[in-house]
């Protein structure tokens, strides 16, 4: 089973709740030097614009200035205040960007042993090594797509690999490529499948391609267990 997340990007500061249209807002101000021109363009009213900046400034401090002056007769620009701001959100956004492109694949399974906080859990797919919570026995581990590395089938570990510690060998099933990312769905066996999310240059190294063998590695932190009532994992009811 594959899990996939959305994400709306937003900032919280005090009681105020700041979204890509406040953003988009400030851009709007930025490139039309008035409130009435950012109204204008974005279709929305000059009160409204006044009101929402207002609202913000309360919170962050001041976000316009007053241009006086010059042959255009002044007009309005952005504080230091409203440029980082905007830095914040992008750099939130792209944050969030990179977790929403992950996707989870889930296994269900029962712990067999455990050392401290790692578990080896028995799924359909063989034995995996996961963080798991205290005296859990059934659980259900998940792993990010962006966690899985893929190589070769028969590559053996290398010195900076040791903490790889679970390693299947199976088939690419699926590819969907993106602009920069690649996402690869793994079948390693007839019911189980493994995402990963890879660079395009990775998936044209590796020659990745439909059917093509390859190993799908992970770290026991990077698997995250989760407890389940056995009758969940067993389909069965009371």
């Amino acid at each position: 089973m594959t899990i996939e997340k959305e994400y709306s990007t937003k900032l919280a500061v005090d009681d105020v709740t700041i979204d890509r249209r406040d953003i988009e807002m400030l851009d709007a101000i930025e490139r039309c030097g008035s409130l009435h021109g950012a109204a204008d363009e974005l279709g929305r009213s000059y009160a409204w614009l006044q009101r929402r900046v207002v609202e913000i400034e309360d919170a962050v401090g001041e976000l316009t200035e007053r241009r006086r002056g010059g042959s255009d007769g002044g007009g309005t620009e952005l504080t230091p205040t409203a440029h980082e701001l905007r830095q914040r959100f992008d750099r939130h956004e792209s944050e969030l960007d990179g977790v929403a492109r992950a996707t989870e694949s889930v296994f269900s399974g029962r712990v067999r042993d455990r050392t401290g906080e790692l578990a080896t859990v028995e799924t359909a797919i063989g034995p995996i090594a996961a963080l798991v919570p205290a005296e859990a026995t059934d659980v259900q581990i998940t792993v990010r797509s962006d966690a899985v590395v893929l190589g070769e089938p028969d590559d053996s570990l290398r010195a900076d690999e040791t903490s790889l510690r679970n390693r299947f060998v199976g088939v690419v099933a699926e590819l969907e490529e993106g602009d920069a990312i690649t996402r690869v769905t793994v079948r390693i066996d007839d019911e189980a499948e493994l995402q990963a999310l890879i660079t395009n240059a990775s998936a044209d190294r590796l020659a990745i391609e439909p059917g093509r063998p390859i190993r799908a590695s992970f770290k026991a932190t990077a698997a995250r267990g989760i407890r389940i009532d056995r009758r969940e994992r067993d389909g069965t009811t009371p």
